[in-house]
């Protein structure tokens, strides 16, 4: 990754790379894609996100947006694990995060689908803010350093993402703050004042500050196959805590897992269950993804 790159996403809060998935590897993650999707459609995979619901716990459905917990080895698809430990990946991440290989912490591994019945879309949102904070909040939150990265690779072309641009370093407007709350999703996510539509091509990777305000939409028209994953500085302690541990990866630390893992994978992993061990008792309070 160029400086320029790392510039334009701590600038703008969001930046979009190519190359991170060679021609192999983008058969290999579709095809996987496609599978693990069609598993959880038809309920033999329970780890779902569900239409109407927009942040964990999800519960139970039969109309999903997203695939939870790609990497787990009971659904069988090493092809994600390989990938997201794999060294263009990991690279890209320290470039953003501002860290070495050694700090780098295993997290979350997801996939975004389109349902089949029902439209949906996420409200306007920041991950790890809540919309209800007042403005001296949000301004305190937002000068706080997270210590991670997310980002959406698009194995199909995709269009769900919305972004502001720039409002990961700054509170809401008046006028945003009024278009964005957790219980309305927006019919145009256009009208949100400074709002971009963000388009990959397949292959393509936008990463993203998750307190960029930002929105999503899942349209039954749009085939959709998204990876949606995060990776952390393990320099951040609670910080990652808060946001990663509520979904349930009590998983990642079984020999199983391990067993999938490459050398790489596995110092992720390594730094996660350490995460684990120190925060499982603390109490986690909010999340919301897009």
């Amino acid at each position: 990754m160029s400086a320029e790159l790392k510039e334009h996403y701590d600038t703008h809060g969001y930046v979009i790379v190519r190359g991170l998935v060679t021609p192999s590897e983008q058969a290999d993650l579709l095809a996987a894609t496609d599978r693990a999707t069609t598993r959880t459609r038809s309920g033999s995979w329970t780890h779902a996100r569900i239409v109407g619901k927009q942040f964990p716990p999800y519960g139970a459905g039969d109309d999903v947006w997203g695939v939870q917990h790609a990497m787990h080895p009971a659904l069988g698809e090493p092809a994600f694990a390989r990938w997201y430990a794999g060294d263009a990946v990991r690279g890209a991440a320290q470039t953003l995060l501002g860290c070495q290989d050694d700090h780098l912490q295993m997290e979350l591994f997801n996939i975004l689908v389109h349902p089949l019945r029902s439209d949906f879309a996420l409200c306007w949102h920041r991950d790890d803010i809540r919309n209800s904070a007042d403005e001296d909040e949000e301004r305190a939150s937002l000068q706080v350093r997270h210590y991670g990265v997310q980002w959406n690779t698009a194995l199909r072309e995709d269009s769900s993402l919305y972004v502001v641009p720039g409002s990961h370093r700054f509170p809401r407007t008046p006028a945003q703050r009024a278009m964005s709350s957790n219980t309305i999703a927006p019919t145009d996510p256009l009208a949100m004042s400074g709002a971009i539509q963000v388009t990959l091509k397949p292959g393509e990777t936008v990463f993203y500050n998750n307190n960029i305000l930002h929105c999503a939409t899942y349209s039954t028209r749009k085939p959709r196959a998204t990876l949606h994953a995060c990776m952390g500085d393990a320099r951040g302690g609670s910080t990652r805590a808060r946001n990663i541990l509520q979904h349930g990866l009590e998983w990642m630390r079984e020999e199983a897992f391990r067993e999938t893992l490459s050398l790489e994978g596995k110092q992720m992993q390594d730094r996660l269950v350490r995460m684990q061990e120190v925060f499982h008792d603390k109490p986690v309070e909010y999340s919301l993804e897009g």
